[in-house]
């Protein structure tokens, strides 16, 4: 589990159980929730359409095993039934707007006794970027309920006719992969909900979806050119894991991602001039797209490498890579090459002797 996150979930679990503390608990779940849905956020803008319905880690025990699409409606379909069919006895968000003919949903369950290849068909059926903004619905409804919660509300418990209005909603299927749900549910206090599914239910699956990306990264990037557009060398950056580079369509490099259609204004120049990288530009000693831009303290790094690159081509841009991050972090390139651009490659061609 994610050092921080776990971290974050053990404090608020400690200060909601003393009511001199129970408001700063909420802040940290509250914080907790938004460092989650960052993580689905940058999933649902960088990922193409099907790495979706893809089960890279199919018929493995444990949550990795689903899809991702999968995983983004089970958490939140638990969570729109047990916050207003459960807890606040009102309509779902799924029932309002239409969303599930919106999604391309064909059950409205939580998808428990979905398994194998079912799950990868459910998966294609759905509009990722509609789900995403359900996803997003159903949390901002739950985070607006915590921050109305009071301590004395965390012991409320719940009766037969609760249990017999989850029964009804048609939300848990009958299946004996799902059913136990509802005595789950029903046999915990606010508090118990608060723990699970509210926090720790998105951890596990949200974890579990990091390891499905990182998976279809490593695949994506297998037997592709691992010398980026702007010539960073994909194999020893740190983004890798779950990055398939430039050259894929799992594009989701650090830089790729600042902008609103996940596409490097680098990546997207070479391709339209139909460049192999930046190092075939004679406009690149003075170019200032994308990582270029002055402003980014890396654009003299990079482009020293480039030139490299243009000289030396990408064969001997590679062993001098090995070279340098022998003697250097990656995360020290910028300030080793500094900048002055002569004196970046420089550095470099004296590492390559």
């Amino acid at each position: 589990m994610d050092k921080d996150w776990s971290d974050k979930n053990k404090e608020f679990q400690k200060l909601i159980t003393k009511e001199a503390t129970f408001k700063d608990g909420i802040k940290v779940l509250l914080d907790l929730r938004d460092s989650l849905f960052e993580q689905i956020t940058q999933i649902v803008n960088s990922y193409p359409k099907d790495a979706f319905w893809k089960m890279p880690f199919e018929g493995a025990e444990g949550y990795h095993s689903k899809t991702l699409a999968y995983s983004i409606w089970h958490v939140f379909r638990i969570e729109d039934i047990v916050l207003h069919t459960l807890i606040l006895n009102n309509s779902q968000i799924l029932e309002r707007g239409e969303w599930q003919k919106k999604i391309g949903a064909k059950i409205i369950t939580t998808g428990n006794e979905l398994s194998g290849q079912q799950i990868a068909e459910f998966s294609k059926t759905l509009d990722v970027k509609v789900l995403y903004e359900y996803a997003k619905a159903v949390k901002e409804s739950t985070d607006e309920y915590l921050k109305g919660l009071d301590f004395v509300s965390l012991k409320k418990k719940f009766s037969d006719s609760d249990r017999q209005r989850i029964e009804s909603c048609g939300g848990v299927s009958s299946d004996e992969k799902a059913v136990w749900l509802i005595d789950y549910w029903c046999g915990k206090d606010v508090a118990g909900l608060l723990k699970m599914p509210f926090s720790r239910h998105w951890i596990m699956h949200i974890e579990a979806m990091r390891r499905i990306k990182n998976k279809l990264c490593k695949m994506a990037r297998k037997g592709v050119d691992p010398v980026a557009y702007c010539e960073l060398s994909c194999n020893h950056c740190f983004f890798c894991q779950w990055c398939g580079s430039c050259r894929t369509e799992y594009n989701t490099c650090s830089f790729a991602t600042c902008f609103p259609d996940g596409v490097c204004p680098n990546a997207k120049c070479c391709k339209e001039k139909g460049f192999d990288g930046c190092w075939e530009c004679s406009e690149i000693k003075s170019c200032k797209k994308g990582f270029y831009t002055p402003e980014c303290d890396g654009a003299n790094a990079a482009k020293a490498q480039a030139l490299f690159v243009g000289k030396y081509g990408k064969k001997e841009f590679l062993k001098m890579q090995e070279k340098f991050h022998e003697k250097y972090e990656f995360t020290k390139t910028q300030e080793i090459l500094g900048q002055d651009l002569e004196e970046g490659l420089r550095i470099l061609e004296e590492i390559y002797k």
